[in-house]
């Protein structure tokens, strides 16, 4: 290709160049990741093994989880991060981790959004130089080359200082209390979180702030120095929450690290992360499952949640109002009780725009659910479904959660639809907004074969752990694991570890349920989930892992270097009882004859 010039919109300040690594598709750096190394470690990804480091990243938009934004922030800062990030898509999530480290820590990362058909021209593009005005300036061979400056790993107060002090943007309607927030008259936390709300706010082209009744933060997982040094910084400065607030899962179980082995190099400072967010007044819950918590919000009500599965039950399963918030935001939003007046606070933007007709095969099991949300994630991108042809099959709220899940982990958008089971599906034209869908599509039980393959990883039968929790298990889902080991014994080379909330445990402790899953030798542990797992609780010796959640069959591989097996619930304890994964495919995904491909 000749040399070209591309225009794009500046999403972040600085300018840079690099070697272009191109991939058209969506990447979540939570999971996908490593801040230690910049490797790209999701193995299902087309990048997967490629270092990001001193590379013009070329991406379509992240996906999955909102703690995307810290492990961006966390590569910035320790020099493993790209020179520049050019997306098709403005990325709230990613553009945050950016802004953070630009406006907090004075370190900047070019990011730069350019559309679909300039996106397009970079595939071939051997070299990029990204300008401060948003141009991409694309090369077929590269300049002579020169060493990428590393990241600043100190504070910087003028940075601080200038954002705290910052006029308000003149493009935002603000109240009296939010200019007070904004002039530093209720503290210096808050005047530095309202900065960057309203950052967020012009980014994604609200034109004013809303009130929001609660708050779940995901900014509480330790994926570095910076991200406690983050919170740290905010709690030197006074913050306290304005609105009630609950904490996700972090990254140990608070109370029983030092018994699980956990390296007091990393459990200590993730101990620290989580008590520093109880510290500015937010409650000790620690679950990425905040709705099945007593606090849950009510339909209509307007929140702030982060953690990807929680956002995406509380839009489409409680009919709540959230935007898909990144770590920063999240607690910013939480210091100020306001949030910018956009996505899915907005009733236009919570309307389907894609219609999915689903096979509802008979005799299915709860595999079900998180093989058709992976799926569906796939085919959906950034936009949001309505599901046809579930109406008969009586979803529990323990489908929908292992749906929402998946779907989260596979797809960037904030929300789904399923006719007769979600509060804004009554029928499809509703969940459209009486609209006609922008495209339609048929999945088939083999695309959800394929889906199955892709997170069954593992060729070997033996298992060496059961990994149940992810997202943390409900009280029903822990009885029905009590009922399927009631009475039997536990494989004496495999492990089985639940993680759960603490309210959870505790119900379920008061129903008799932990009574029996702890006689058959299942390890609880609470306040930590398996997306922050890593050994000894995973068994330096393990080689393969069995578990029923989509999101974590995804992850694992990659944030463990385990192979997986996925099933049902039921094929997990018998696994855990006999060693051995299930040797075959469940009868109901077994394909009949006449049944077609998925097709757009």
């Amino acid at each position: 290709m000749q040399a070209q010039a591309i225009q794009g919109e500046a999403l972040t300040s600085g300018s840079a160049g690099g070697p272009v690594l191109f991939s058209d598709t969506a990447l979540s750096f939570w999971g996908g990741v490593a801040p230690t190394s910049g490797e790209v470690i999701d193995r299902h990804h087309p990048l997967s093994g490629q270092i990001i480091t001193g590379k013009v990243l070329a991406i379509p938009k992240g996906r999955g989880s909102c703690t995307g934004s810290s492990v961006l922030m966390e590569v910035i800062l320790n020099g493993n991060g790209p020179s520049a990030l050019v997306l098709e898509q403005t990325d709230e999530i990613l553009a945050l981790g950016a802004i953070v480290a630009e406006l907090v820590f004075g370190h900047a990362l070019p990011v730069v959004s350019v559309g679909s058909a300039a996106f397009a021209r970079l595939r071939d593009a051997v070299w990029a130089e990204v300008l401060a005005d948003g141009q991409v300036r694309l090369s077929d061979q590269a300049p002579p080359a020169s060493p990428p400056q590393s990241a600043s790993k100190s504070w910087s107060e003028s940075a601080a200082k200038a954002l705290a002090l910052s006029s308000a943007p003149t493009d935002i309607q603000l109240s009296a209390q939010d200019l007070e927030i904004l002039a530093g008259g209720q503290g210096k936390a808050r005047q530095v979180a309202m900065q960057i709300v309203l950052r967020m706010a012009r980014l994604q082209g609200a034109s004013e702030l809303i009130d929001v009744v609660q708050a779940h933060i995901d900014g509480c997982i330790y994926t570095g120095s910076a991200s406690l040094r983050f919170a740290q910084q905010l709690c030197a400065w006074g913050a306290q929450v304005k609105v009630p607030t609950t904490l996700n899962s972090i990254s140990v179980d608070q109370r029983r690290w030092r018994a699980l082995g956990i390296d007091p190099v990393f459990g200590e400072p993730a101990s620290a992360l989580g008590q520093a967010y109880v510290d500015m007044g937010a409650q000790a819950s620690y679950t990425c499952a905040p709705y099945l918590l007593d606090t849950a919000p009510l339909a209509g009500e307007h929140i702030v949640w982060a953690e990807s599965n929680a956002v995406v039950y509380a839009n489409s399963v409680l009919g709540a109002y959230t935007a898909k918030y990144a770590d920063f935001l999240d607690i910013c939003i939480a210091l100020t009780g306001r949030a910018p007046k956009a996505g899915c606070h907005l009733q236009d933007n919570r309307y389907a725009t894609l219609r999915i007709e689903v096979p509802a095969p008979a005799g299915a099991d709860d595999a079900y659910y998180p093989l058709l949300g992976y799926q569906v994630g796939l085919l959906c991108g950034a936009q949001i479904p309505v599901l046809c042809g579930l109406q008969n099959a009586a979803l529990s709220s323990d489908d929908l959660k292992a749906f929402g899940a998946a779907f989260a982990t596979s797809s960037a958008a904030p929300m789904f639809h399923i006719v007769g089971a979600t509060p804004e599906a009554p029928d499809a034209t509703i969940a459209l907004g009486g609209k006609a869908p922008v495209q339609s599509f048929k999945v088939s039980l083999q695309d959800l074969q394929q889906c199955w393959r892709e997170l069954s990883s593992s060729a070997e039968s033996a298992v060496d752990l059961v990994a149940l929790g992810n997202p943390h298990f409900s009280a029903t889902e822990c009885h029905a694991l009590a009922c399927l080991l009631q009475g039997r014994q536990r494989h004496p080379g495999t492990q089985t570890v639940l993680t759960l909330g603490r309210a959870v445990k505790e119900q379920a402790r008061a129903n008799g349920d932990i009574a029996v899953l702890e006689a058959f030798g299942v390890n609880l542990i609470t306040d930590t989930c398996w997306c922050m797992l890593e050994e000894p609780v995973v068994p330096v010796a393990a080689r393969v892992i069995m578990t029923n959640s989509g999101k974590y069959a995804h992850y694992a591989p990659g944030l463990t270097g385990r192979q997986v097996h996925f099933g049902s619930l039921a094929a997990c304890a018998q696994t855990a009882c006999t060693g051995q994964a299930p040797a075959a495919l469940p009868a109901w995904l077994v394909d009949p004859p006449a049944t077609k491909s998925a097709s757009a």
